[in-house]
């Protein structure tokens, strides 16, 4: 497409029906605020993107344009006509949607997928369908005859009797756009629709998107590919913490420094939720320094009472250990004194025998000189003889 087909294009949606008027709205869990106060249209030939960091809410507002999420405040109009808040009645006034993760039924058909989305453009009832009558088999031929039209837009005409999950990821990402094609819509919503994809697969379906738009058909679209949505969409709006932070053309959006920002996680001033999440970083920082400081009051009193238990079990066990010792001071006292004892009595024993010793012992010291005087009176005999 060239610049000069995109703003004839943009400059006549422009002035264009409107066929989605969201205003106000907001969807809140409990405490928690996903989408405040967002305002977004989208008029007839326009595709419009959506985009936003992880988180900004993108994808609950897509649930609150199409019934799944009731909004806690605003409404959502179509064509003029406040929608109900019921997903099959939406999708019966003329918005479909596709999903950011597939939604198939894996074990049915490519056709049979696709006949599924028919159901709201058919008024045969369970009756009919029961009973097959001519009214019913004229439906059937044409709901099939309309499906098979769309299989052949999408570029699967020729799988339409193969099993949904064998397709490979993008078929099966076509195969959704053509289901929720089935419901003739005025308005349909993308979530992601080149999640996943390669840059071939991706170009496809940019293709894809412009011939759905030139079928008459707006479009909105979810995506975190930025090349692909500032070169398919003729406005983008970026929702941040919920709320819409800016809404133009791709190069407006494109130069908003606060949307780089956004994408960076960078704080910017003037930030949606920027008091929110200030509130929150207090909120934690406070809980924080009470866990900090709750945690060492719990150390210090477990410190002191592992104290005060060491010199408790210090004390106790002084206290068994002094009977102990006395005991043992005693025994000692007490062998000592038998020791002492004991050393008294076996002195006079000692003299006693000391005394003794010297009696026992004279006899051989007397023999000595009987052996002496017998040698002289042998000496005499000898003598006596040799005379």
């Amino acid at each position: 497409m060239n610049t000069m087909t995109t703003t004839t294009e943009t400059t006549a949606a422009a002035t264009a029906a409107t066929v989605l008027d969201a205003s106000g709205v907001t969807m809140r869990f409990g405490g928690l605020t996903a989408v405040r106060g967002v305002d977004l249209t989208v008029r007839e030939g326009e595709i419009v993107g959506l985009i936003g960091p992880n988180g900004a809410g993108k994808t609950t507002f897509f649930n609150c344009l199409t019934g799944l999420y009731v909004p806690t405040e605003g409404q959502v109009s179509y064509k003029g006509t406040v929608l109900p808040p019921k997903p099959h009645l939406v999708t019966k006034a003329g918005i479909a949607r596709t999903f950011q993760n597939i939604r198939l039924f894996s074990n049915m058909t490519v056709l049979e997928n696709v006949l599924v989305g028919r159901h709201t453009r058919t008024k045969e009832g369970l009756w009919s369908a029961l009973l097959r009558g001519p009214g019913f088999k004229k439906a059937e031929a044409a709901s099939v005859e309309r499906a098979m039209e769309l299989l052949e837009f999408v570029g699967l005409q020729n799988k339409a009797d193969h099993l949904a999950r064998n397709l490979p990821y993008g078929e099966q990402r076509k195969l959704e756009i053509a289901r929720a094609l089935a419901s003739d819509p005025g308005l349909l919503l993308l979530d992601e629709p080149t999640a996943g994809m390669n840059q071939a697969e991706t170009r496809t379906t940019e293709e894809l998107v412009f011939a759905i738009r030139d079928k008459g058909i707006a479009v909105l679209v979810i995506e975190h590919d930025m090349k692909f949505i500032f070169k398919l969409c003729d406005r983008v709006a970026v929702l941040v913490q919920g709320e819409k932070l800016v809404e133009g053309t791709s190069d407006v959006v494109q130069g908003d420094e606060r949307v780089v920002a956004a994408y960076l996680g960078e704080p910017f001033e003037g930030a949606p939720g920027a008091e929110e999440v200030a509130e929150v970083e207090a909120a934690e920082a406070h809980a924080e320094a009470e866990a900090q400081a709750s945690a060492e009051a719990e150390a210090s009193a477990e410190a002191e009472a592992s104290a005060e238990a060491e010199a408790s079990a210090e004390a106790e066990a002084s206290a068994e250990a002094a009977p102990e010792a006395e005991a043992e001071a005693e025994a000692e006292a007490e062998a000592e004194a038998e020791a002492d004892g004991a050393s008294e009595e076996e002195a006079p024993e000692a003299e006693a025998a000391a005394d003794e010793t010297p009696a026992d012992e004279a006899p051989e010291a007397t023999d000595a000189p009987a052996a002496d005087a017998d040698a002289p009176a042998a000496d005499s005999t000898t003598e006596g003889d040799t005379k």
